[in-house]
């Protein structure tokens, strides 16, 4: 996950310093994460990468099952989090690269994100995107500090999609996937994008702060090695409410105690542990 200025890691998850001083924001992706259920579909997926990884190697593997069979084990459960991990490298690298295209900035040479990154610029080229006139802002922290929350925003940028081709202030959200198709998209990506359009405030890189412009219309632009496209996405104020819900779900669920005392009848408590002792050699 790409790392922006004031974020940083917690035991609780990514929380954001408020530059201004006051209590830490709760980031975006933080309260999907902690409150949207994903099993239904990451159990499966889980599932089957892991058995992709047997399948692949499984004249290997079944000579481990009786003489390495712990650590084998180990190995079959790290399959979909190693998985996961590489995914999300090479979304960071994908974002990185789309900023510093979007900046004029130098960008890395990586073989394995240039086709992402050709499918960034066959996008811009499609909507003859001028950077100074169209770009508003990339890769830009918001904060809402009366709710509690702050995230980085992808892209703000202008798009002749309005009756006559009216220009339209767009809030998009760059997904990057090996295997996906290019016009899938989760639920949750909704919550996402409605949290960062009604944000309060934009932070810029020097830590002056304006208001968040007002957003038209949302999306999600997926980029895939052979193809892209532009997803819009109802980020609406319906679905803030329901991040909202999620939001308190999540502070509650990261204030909360993680211990609580066991309750005994009379008489059946368990007897106090004792200390252990060192005797001296005599």
């Amino acid at each position: 996950m790409t790392q922006p200025k004031h974020a940083r890691d917690t035991e609780r998850g990514r929380y954001y310093s408020d530059p201004a001083g006051g209590p830490d924001l709760v980031s975006v992706t933080n309260v999907i994460d902690t409150a949207v259920n994903k099993s239904m579909a990451l159990v499966p997926w889980g599932v089957k990468v892991t058995l992709e990884y047997a399948l692949d190697r499984w004249q290997l593997l079944t000579d481990r099952v009786t003489d390495d069979r712990t650590e084998l084990t180990k190995e079959l459960k790290a399959v979909h989090r190693d998985v996961r991990e590489q995914a999300a490298d090479l979304g960071d690298r994908v974002h990185k690269a789309a900023e510093h295209r979007l900046l004029g900035a130098p960008i890395e040479d990586d073989s394995v994100v240039a086709p992402y990154l050709a499918q960034f610029d066959a996008w811009l080229a499609s909507w003859n995107v001028d950077f100074t006139e169209h770009v508003e802002a990339t890769e830009i922290t918001v904060l809402h500090r009366r709710l509690g929350y702050a995230g980085t925003a992808d892209l703000m940028i202008w798009l002749p999609t309005g009756p006559g081709g009216r220009l339209e202030l767009w809030l998009i959200d760059y997904k990057s996937s090996a295997t996906r198709s290019a016009r899938s998209v989760y639920p949750e990506n909704t919550l996402q994008l409605a949290a960062l359009r009604y944000a309060e405030t934009v932070l810029l890189p020097d830590d002056t702060e304006h208001p968040m412009p007002p957003i038209e219309r949302t999306g999600v632009l997926n980029l895939r090695a052979g193809s892209h496209a532009l997803v819009p996405m109802p980020a609406d104020r319906t679905a803030h409410r329901a991040f909202r819900g999620a939001l308190e779900t999540t502070k509650w669920l990261h204030a909360a105690a993680h211990t609580y005392p066991a309750l005994f009848a009379p008489g059946h408590a368990p007897a106090p542990r004792r200390r252990a002792t060192t005797r001296k050699a005599a």
